[in-house]
């Protein structure tokens, strides 16, 4: 069996020797113990900025089971990962951070559950307590807030997963500009397993994910992946339009009870509902139109800069 492990990166000059060697250690472990008989470890950088690429190819020269994709810029985390599941060929396809956070000794526990026949095994963190206050209640509120609206999401999992050559086969099919990958392999249907781990903490480096990109990420999905919010600007115009009729009724009675100044009533109600309501829904709809006008581009997730080891265009500095 031959195991495939994607790394995206981004920045990760002060991590990814240390990776590599971890890595390293556990698949010779899994090859010692008959479970693996072939492999490659297939780095994505994702237009780093520092010496990552030149570090990447170091490591590919003097290994050529491992791979080096390098895209053009920074196309973001969730494109990074689609390019490595693309060009992967592995009969079993691990995706992996390179921090550290997420053990790459779990992947023997994936291999697993994948011999016994689950065509995804979902990495799941057993507790946040690590995490800060602020961090633990934001996470809640995104899967919760998701799964209300109808998005299939595993609780606490991020994109630590195993997922074998059928479903990437079947990923191969989805083409989405607006990616969201932990709502894509749910969605998918196949067989699945979980298996639970403790997140370290990021071996070096700095998080690539800030409150701005978070709150980016969680609203991509939600969009990509439900209409609820028009449906509930739908439910909401239904309830605000009652609630205007009350108060076109309280307004009137003001009004004839003399307790309000000429013009009053006729100002208030319109400014404060309709005007509201029109460019906050407007807006929810533009978003979705947006959506829409960047699917029917169809423009490429992402375009590769050079390659190491992985066949095809090659280009070496």
């Amino acid at each position: 069996m031959k195991l495939s492990v994607v790394i995206p990166l981004f920045n990760e000059e002060a991590v990814i020797d240390t990776t590599y060697s971890r890595l390293s250690e556990v698949i010779a472990g899994l090859t010692r113990d008959g479970l693996v008989t072939d492999y490659e470890i297939l780095f994505v950088d994702d237009g780093s900025r520092d010496r990552s690429l030149e570090i990447l190819r170091r490591l590919a020269a003097g290994n050529s089971g491992v791979k080096v994709i390098s895209l053009s810029r920074n196309f973001g985390h969730q494109k990074a990962l689609a390019a490595g599941l693309l060009h992967c060929s592995g009969d079993a396809v691990v995706s992996l951070d390179a921090d550290l956070q997420d053990p790459p000794e779990l992947i023997r526990d994936m291999l697993e559950k994948y011999r016994k026949g689950k065509d995804i095994v979902y990495g799941v963190r057993r507790a946040r307590g690590k995490d800060t206050f602020f961090k633990r209640v934001t996470a809640r509120f995104f899967y919760r807030m998701m799964q209300a609206m109808g998005v299939d999401l595993i609780y606490d999992h991020a994109d630590y997963r195993l997922v074998s050559r059928a479903v990437v086969e079947a990923f191969r099919a989805v083409r989405e500009t607006n990616i969201f990958l932990r709502g894509i392999f749910p969605y998918l249907g196949f067989s699945h397993e979980i298996v639970y781990y403790d997140r370290d903490e990021r071996h070096a480096g700095e998080t690539k994910y800030p409150l701005r990109k978070m709150l980016a990420f969680a609203w991509e999905g939600i969009t990509s992946f439900s209409n609820v919010p028009l449906r509930l600007a739908s439910f909401s115009g239904l309830i605000i339009s009652i609630a205007s009729l009350a108060l076109v009724l309280w307004a009137f009675y003001e009004k004839f009870a003399g307790r309000t100044i000429p013009g009053w009533t006729s100002t208030v109600i319109p400014i404060f509902f309709i005007g509201g309501l029109n460019i906050l829904f407007l807006g929810l709809i533009g978003e979705y139109i947006g959506k829409i006008y960047l699917e029917v581009k169809r423009r490429p997730l992402f375009f590769i800069r050079e390659t190491h080891n992985l066949g095809g265009f090659e280009r070496r500095d």
